[in-house]
């Protein structure tokens, strides 16, 4: 079955940050803000709600010692965030940030819950697979971690939820630093029953199937599409469609979620190049009444980790509303074919 037309698609700016912030991954929040991590600086932040529309100053919650990259809510207003030094000495931990009452210009504390073995080589994305149980990228190790959480998210253990070959990453790739990760994105479809992953060296997009009782891998990774560049997205199982964003090659892509149709993958946004677009990180849908499928938040480093025409602009939060399209066009795919 072919995909649905192209939808329209409005990208505004809802927050700016400075120049050379890698804005690596989100959270939204039930009234409708937005948790980022900025990767290099080591920091949360926090954009105000509910659905921001126009331009808002981010807060600053916290800096760590370690780099920041996934985030996902555990549980109502409990967020888990994944620390890890992922380009010297691989350290990395999980450390709980409790919101629950939270009002701005309270001070947070966030709390380590678990320090991974020597396995570990660079955590990144991070999703709920389950009630208490996440999924996270290890982006240099080539595997995905399970991390079962424990006494309200306040202890937890760790173990190797699956691993293959098109998770690895590519040190000899020739790519300019920082050096291209292997499975980076992750998301599960409750509703399709896989888990689904990016991986940016072997620039695939992947899904595994889950089984829903155990939350254990069900079987082996499966080729769903080529795309390259490709960094984190979010999930459409109603359309059957990921909603990639390509990094260095500052697009966002419809991806489908069902193997075989590889060649429908398509260009939302950013082609041709558009500035407020530079280095698109991670998308997730926002969370009121009638925003999934149709409002979405993307964050993006301006351009620090590949500037387009060597120009750094400042990272973004930025807000994508999608709509249907107002005239069938041929739309021009992620490789440039009609």
């Amino acid at each position: 079955m072919a995909m649905p037309p192209i939808p329209a698609v409005t990208l505004t700016a809802v927050a700016f940050f400075p120049e050379k912030y890698f804005l690596e991954n989100l959270a939204v929040r039930a009234d409708g803000s937005v948790l980022i991590t900025a990767v290099l600086q080591k920091e949360l932040w926090w954009v105000p709600g509910p659905e921001p529309h126009a331009e808002v100053s981010p807060i600053l919650l916290h800096t760590f010692d370690h780099l920041i990259t996934g985030i996902a809510e555990a549980t109502p207003d409990v967020f888990i965030v994944c620390l890890s030094d992922a380009y010297t000495t691989h350290e990395s931990h999980l450390a709980r940030v409790d919101l629950t009452g939270w009002v701005p210009g309270d001070p947070i504390t966030p709390e380590i819950i678990f320090t991974f073995d020597e396995r570990v080589r660079g955590l990144n994305g991070a999703c709920l697979l389950g009630p208490g149980v996440l999924a996270i990228a290890d982006c240099f190790a080539g595997l995905i971690w399970r991390a079962d959480l424990a006494d309200g998210g306040h202890h937890a253990t760790a173990r190797v939820w699956l691993a293959h070959d098109t998770m690895a990453d590519d040190p000899g790739s020739g790519v300019a630093p920082p050096p291209q990760p292997g499975v980076n994105g992750v998301r599960y479809g409750a509703k399709t029953g896989f888990l689904y992953y990016t991986s940016t060296a072997q620039q695939v997009f992947m899904r595994v199937p889950v089984d829903p009782r155990t939350l254990e891998a069900a079987g082996g990774a499966e080729f769903v599409a080529a795309i390259d560049n490709a960094d984190d997205f979010c999930l459409d199982e109603d359309a059957g469609a990921a909603y990639v964003t390509r990094h260095r090659a500052n697009t966002l892509d419809r991806v489908p979620l069902i193997p075989r149709h590889g060649s429908e993958v398509r260009h939302l946004a950013g082609d041709p190049f558009d500035p407020v677009l530079a280095g698109p990180s991670s998308a997730a849908w926002g969370r009121l009444p009638g925003h999934h499928g149709q409002v979405m938040y993307v964050t993006t480093d301006g351009g620090t980790t590949a500037p387009p025409g060597g120009i750094v602009r400042p990272a973004a939060l930025l807000r994508a509303e999608l709509r249907p399209p107002v005239a069938q066009t041929q739309p021009t795919s992620a490789t440039g074919e009609a």
